[in-house]
């Protein structure tokens, strides 16, 4: 059946600037905060290319990173990628509600997450993601027929709360997916190497979620929570982090409205980011953590942090 594809949802013409970017987020983690996973399909029109990252983690197991930075651009109007070594196509099968992803790839196991920046150093194995993300918008039990998303005002970027469900293939194991994530597509100019932020995205035990951005130099960021009656409501937000090794967080905290949220790492899939012009590093770590709410409410979430280093001699 041909499903007709919103405007937000497909492919957007590019801007001029150098950075002008489009990309797809999608996230996800089982309901025990044993598991979880991550990809990214980044498109640089300007720059002749594109990214693709996935990152899986799971306890007492060694993260698994897809990284691929020189992907050519994938025939529009689709998102089908093929380079050395990797396959992938994301769809959208239903605009704003249903979201699929199939990877067949070699990953590389690492044994620290710092290895990540360390020329990607571990054991290469298969790869095989089938999964789909279906709307779990806290509206949809409400009157409102249309699926609700979260919108930037600044920027051209919205996040969708997902249930997440499917099958991964790590090695010889297979691993059923039965868990909550959220994905986000965002198209326009974006410089990785000179602006940090925090983004967080999860969900606590009693159904509610939150997402949160804040960028460097700003005292509050942005993003939403909502309620486990369905109730939606945008906060202002900070966050704190302590670091280890090589600047990947130990530990942190976010404050949202009037209530603090504790960040413990479960396990991290970082990404280092090279312009491919002037050399210039970023560091993304991106972690799997889990979450203590203020008022004695537990969950889980994705958090990244990019970390602008500047040049390679800095690492």
């Amino acid at each position: 059946m041909n499903i007709p594809i919103s405007d937000d949802e497909c492919r957007h013409e590019a801007g001029s600037g150098r950075f002008w970017s489009e990309s797809w987020y999608l996230d996800w983690f089982d309901a025990q905060g044993c598991m979880g996973g991550y990809v990214h399909l980044s498109i640089w029109p300007n720059l002749g290319h594109a990214w693709f990252w996935c990152g899986l983690v799971q306890k007492e197991e060694r993260p698994v990173l897809i990284v691929d930075q020189e992907i050519p651009i994938p025939k529009a109007p689709g998102l089908e990628i093929r380079s050395t070594g990797l396959w992938a196509d994301l769809i959208t099968e239903v605009p704003f509600e249903y979201f699929s992803v199939e990877v067949e790839a070699f990953g590389v196991a690492l044994d620290s997450p710092s290895d990540s920046y360390r020329g990607m150093r571990g054991e290469r194995l298969p790869v095989g993601l089938d999964l789909g993300w279906e709307i779990d918008s806290p509206l949809l039990a409400s009157e409102t027929t249309e699926p609700w998303v979260f919108r930037y005002e600044f920027i051209n970027n919205y996040e969708i709360p997902c249930r997440v469900a499917g099958e991964i293939q790590v090695g010889d194991r297979r691993i059923k997916v039965d868990g909550w994530g959220q994905r986000g597509h965002s198209w326009a100019e974006r410089d990785w190497w000179s602006s940090a932020w925090t983004w967080v995205s999860g969900r606590l035990e009693d159904g509610e979620r939150f997402h949160l951005l804040v960028t460097e130099g700003s005292e509050v960021g942005i993003g939403y929570r909502s309620t486990p009656r369905g109730l939606l409501e945008e906060f202002e937000f900070s966050s704190s982090v302590e670091f280890g090794d090589m600047q990947i967080p130990v530990g942190g905290c976010i404050t949202l409205g009037s209530q603090s949220f504790e960040l413990d790492p479960i396990e991290w899939a970082p990404v280092v980011i090279i312009d491919p012009d002037t050399d210039f590093v970023s560091r993304l770590p991106r972690g799997l953590v889990a979450v203590s709410s203020s008022d004695g409410r537990c969950g889980y979430a994705w958090v990244e942090y990019n970390q602008p280093q500047g040049l390679p001699s800095s690492l």
